[in-house]
């Protein structure tokens, strides 16, 4: 019941189109895709932990529980340019995170861990 009504959120916010994209803490935009998918876009000098914090304070502004799981759709490494892919499911999910964690047996973090990659000043972009 609960994965029905995730699902259906981020289907409203993709269907609310690209101005209703959400600017996570720190300034990257992230749209809501199709499926209960989400991209988080790229821009310049985006490492992993920026995705993966993006992708964790999106998940938790949309109110749900810091323990959700959220997988890494898109298989790592990021190219320039290229935004990363984000799911609630595993469906589809990429072999790995991107990330240096021990122990990893799978493509995701819950969405309180990633959130913890988020720096507490972000880099400022003139």
């Amino acid at each position: 019941m609960i994965r029905h009504l995730v699902i259906a959120s981020v289907a409203t916010l993709a269907l609310a189109g690209p101005a209703a994209a959400y600017i996570a803490q720190n300034g990257l935009q992230v749209r809501a895709e199709s499926g209960g998918s989400f991209l988080v876009v790229g821009s310049p000098g985006q490492g992993p932990g920026d995705s993966w914090c993006a992708a964790g304070d999106y998940v938790m502004a949309m109110g749900l529980a810091p323990t959700t799981r959220i997988w890494r759709l898109s298989e790592p490494p990021r190219r320039q340019g290229e935004g990363v892919r984000f799911g609630l499911s595993p469906e589809g999910a990429a072999s790995k995170t991107g990330l240096f964690i021990l122990g990893s047996e799978d493509a995701s973090l819950s969405a309180i861990h990633a959130r913890t990659l988020c720096r507490k000043d972000p880099p400022i972009n003139d």
